[in-house]
């Protein structure tokens, strides 16, 4: 099948976008020549990418299979692309750091860019994504350093584990803040959002609520703990966050107490053990590892 790099480009842009007018302007191409590219690449692999709906493309199960294969590809693609403009500019090295989404809104981009500050040359290419996802990428080499949630997926990697503290978010002025410290028990039947039934989050208080005989009522389920949050401050229920999605967020609206017992998040650090590290990605590797050991807790201990 004589599939074309420009076609799954062409493809893949629409599905970032959701538009054949934000993929064109993406590519800097016509939009004619882009839904021209879209058809042929439908020719070619027979079967249908996209519906319509209200002017926007949803992609088919079946184009949402292929996108997973593809985003690898044009990623790649990409990376290779800035390598060359890179060298050709004589950039003064390039950090490549991928983090899961709840680190990424706050804690990430002030950390790379204290670090560029005494760097003005420096190329950086930073992505959040699932944790899943970022090993692929450290594995594949795609990018240097990954920071993402455990479990691993392969044994690829050299692994600086760290692990994360939780508290229990509240909306502002709601009545169990009066306590210092949040049990099962106090909470039992209070409104949860949750994270989904398998994040080590959901599973650990569930399991804590059902050793305390309390009952856990996950109201809302979502799938960052920034979306979580948002729905605590809309008054929808309490949630358990990490310290990143609290410590960087400056909108108010909630208070946040220490919930027992303790529910932690298990992170790591990653590297590729198949491939040494940039002088770049060595120096950038320890600073982070310098300030997240400075928030996370030292031992695994639940009590």
């Amino acid at each position: 099948m004589p599939l074309r790099f420009r076609q799954l480009q062409a493809f893949h842009a629409i599905i970032e976008t959701g538009t054949v007018t934000g993929a064109a302007a993406q590519l800097g191409i016509s939009q004619p020549g882009l839904s021209n590219l879209l058809a042929q690449l439908e020719r070619e692999v027979r079967f249908r990418l996209f519906d319509r709906q209200r002017g926007r493309l949803i992609p088919t199960p079946e184009a949402e299979i292929l996108f997973r294969e593809v985003e690898t590809v044009v990623r790649g693609l990409d990376h290779v692309a800035q390598a060359v403009s890179d060298l050709q500019n004589k950039q003064a090295g390039q950090l490549q750091v991928a983090s899961q989404h709840s680190i990424s809104f706050g804690f990430m981009p002030r950390l790379i860019a204290r670090f560029a500050r005494e760097r003005p040359d420096l190329a950086i290419s930073f992505q959040s994504q699932y944790s899943t996802k970022i090993q692929e990428w450290v594995a594949s080499g795609l990018f240097e350093i990954g920071i993402c949630e455990r479990p691993l997926i392969q044994d690829a990697f050299t692994v600086h584990p760290f692990y994360f503290e939780t508290r229990l978010a509240l909306p502002e002025g709601h009545a169990l803040a009066r306590h210092d410290v949040l049990t099962p028990q106090l909470l039992d039947n209070e409104p949860f959002i949750v994270m989904g039934p398998e994040h080590m989050t959901h599973r650990r208080t569930r399991e804590a609520f059902q050793a305390a005989g309390a009952l856990l009522h996950a109201r809302v389920h979502s799938h960052l703990f920034r979306n979580l949050l948002s729905f605590v401050k809309e008054g929808m229920g309490v949630a358990l966050l990490d310290p990143f999605a609290l410590e960087y967020d400056a909108g108010g609206g909630f208070v946040s107490r220490p919930f027992r017992p303790r529910i932690l998040m298990d992170m790591c650090v990653i590297t590729s053990r198949a491939r040494p590290l940039s002088a770049v990605g060595q120096a950038f590797l320890d600073l982070l590892l310098q300030e997240l050991a400075a928030i996370a807790v030292l031992e695994p201990d639940l009590t």
